[in-house]
């Protein structure tokens, strides 16, 4: 089985990664919302259309 990430291949301990990196970098990932699962739902679309027209008028944030 090869790394979904790299390609190499497997090292049992982080299976199916190749090493823990890899898991790392599939981790944040997810965490980041880089996978997603498309939807059709019309409430779902309605929501994210609503959602970026929110982040777009809204004045940039500042973290200080």
């Amino acid at each position: 089985m090869a790394c979904p990430i790299c390609g190499k291949a497997t090292v049992q301990a982080v299976r199916p990664f190749c090493s823990k990196r890899c898991a790392d970098v599939d981790l944040a990932r997810w965490l980041g919302g880089g996978y997603a699962v498309p939807s059709e739902d019309p409430e779902d679309v309605e929501k994210a259309i609503e959602e970026t027209a929110r982040a777009a008028s809204e004045p940039p944030r500042r973290d200080h």
